[in-house]
């Protein structure tokens, strides 16, 4: 079954609150080679004005790998996963994420097309801090990436 087109402009309901650890951020920094004091010395974040730890700004995919998989798990998007691979991404941050930052995400499709017999779709997902009645608040982060699932051989 092809992914189905009809899903442009879908925006899917926020996602379970993700909380940012201090821990997960060290170690996502340690993967990616961050090497900045603010990603693990909780004292020199402090100093610089913040609250803990900042996450470098591809920590953000984390977040955003949990939305885009609301669609790739709709039955009805049409997607075998077995032939989705990850093509681009980007990040536009309004302030870093925090340790201690409670975000949900709001997955929205913007595009899909055909390329050479695959079908390439555009994700985007506004990662908000979850405000006190518990809701999507102020925008962290706008994500965006590029799945291309491969077609048949």
């Amino acid at each position: 079954m092809p992914v189905n087109e009809s899903f442009v402009g879908r925006t899917y309901p926020p996602t379970a609150t993700y909380t940012v650890g201090r821990e997960k951020i060290r170690e996502f920094a340690a993967a990616v080679g961050a090497t900045d004091p603010l990603h693990v010395d909780v004292e020199a974040a402090r100093r610089a004005g913040y609250a803990d730890v900042i996450a470098p700004p591809t920590f953000a995919v984390l977040i955003s790998q949990l939305c885009d998989a609301q669609f790739v798990t709709d039955p009805e998007a049409g997607v075998d996963f077995s032939r989705v691979v990850h093509g681009e991404q980007s990040f536009d941050h309004q302030r870093p994420l925090v340790a201690g930052d409670e975000i949900v995400g709001v997955l929205t499709i913007e595009s899909v097309r055909g390329a050479g017999g695959h079908t390439m779709v555009a994700l985007r997902s506004d990662l908000h801090a979850v405000d006190t009645a518990g809701a999507p608040g102020a925008l962290v982060c706008s994500t965006r990436s590029m799945l291309v699932i491969r077609g048949e051989d």
